[in-house]
């Protein structure tokens, strides 16, 4: 009787001990935040004409624990106004059916800083590696985060220069297309159970 008893009291602990590190690892490990529906938009501007297309279907998440930060855009998913243009940036620029998706791996730097149970707005520095056409550069920029009922809306914006990625222009448009191409992101992340 005596033994059950200490065994019972045994297993109790055990169970008690076993919560405590749960609660305990929940509470330090965060969650994820992930969207499927992400935008991302890019814009050339010159004299001689403005270009500019839009992705919403960019898959990205990132980790309330440790800040790091995921993206993925498959390149055929960016739409023009001209049907010639969209032709043009997948076929001879972006060659998508050999490099079918860009990405981006990194870190939200002051995670910490911003309270994802809590209505209000913050900022971070975000770096990491963008990979296009099978390219990795650094690339950083400033977030504003924007937490309202439970959804963290995510801004930022960024140049790139289209050499870097060995994307070639022809001679015939160089002049049209700018060698500081902003993009801009916008995703709206909810909370993965």
């Amino acid at each position: 009787m005596k033994n059950t008893y200490i065994n019972r009291r045994k297993t109790l602990n055990t169970l008690i001990l076993l919560t405590l590190f749960t609660l305990s690892f929940a509470h330090h490990s965060g969650g994820v935040y992930k969207t499927n529906t992400g935008t991302i938009k890019f814009f050339s501007h010159t004299p001689i004409e403005d270009i500019a297309a839009e992705n919403h279907k960019v898959k990205t998440a990132f980790s309330s624990a440790n800040g790091k930060l995921q993206f993925s855009v498959l390149i055929k998913d960016f739409q023009f106004e001209k049907a010639l243009m969209q032709e043009h940036f997948n076929e001879n620029y972006m060659e998508s059916t050999i490099y079918p998706k860009a990405t981006f791996s990194g870190k939200i730097e002051t995670i910490d800083g911003i309270t994802l149970e809590k209505n209000g707005s913050y900022t971070s520095k975000v770096s990491g590696i963008l990979t296009i056409k099978n390219v990795a550069k650094d690339v950083q920029t400033v977030a504003t985060f924007q937490v309202n009922g439970g959804v963290v809306n995510a801004k930022a914006t960024f140049n790139i220069d289209p050499s870097d990625y060995n994307i070639k222009i022809p001679k015939t448009v160089v002049h049209k297309i700018s060698d500081k191409i902003a993009v801009s992101i916008d995703a709206d992340y909810t909370h993965q159970h």
